[in-house]
């Protein structure tokens, strides 16, 4: 774990090719910085209609660990937050929410 969940308005959804530059950005970040392994890292873009707030917003959960310390977990968000901009033009808000792994119940 863990799991990047990107809500992003339909109308502003970027390309696939941007989507997959994305998907490899986030992927380096989650198997760097977190050191997360490869098979249990988990990325999906939501397409949203926009209310109000940010125009995109990023929930990211994770198994606490401890050398996900938050100098670590705001290097992520950094890396994060420059990926987002860079791929798909948007600011997003980032919510990271981290778990026990005593607290994570989970299938497949």
């Amino acid at each position: 774990m863990p799991n990047v969940t990107i809500y992003i308005p339909a109308d502003r959804m970027p390309p696939d090719e941007a989507l997959a530059d994305l998907t490899e950005q986030c992927t380096e970040l989650c198997t760097g910085i977190l050191r997360a392994a490869l098979a249990n890292v988990h990325i999906v873009y939501v397409a949203v209609r926009h209310g109000r707030g940010h125009p995109a917003f990023a929930e990211i959960q994770y198994r606490l660990e401890p050398f996900r310390t938050p100098p670590v977990m705001d290097r992520f968000m950094e890396g994060l937050d420059e990926a987002i901009k860079r791929n798909i033009g948007l600011t997003a808000r980032i919510r990271c929410f981290g778990y026990a792994a005593s607290n994570i119940h989970a299938r497949n």
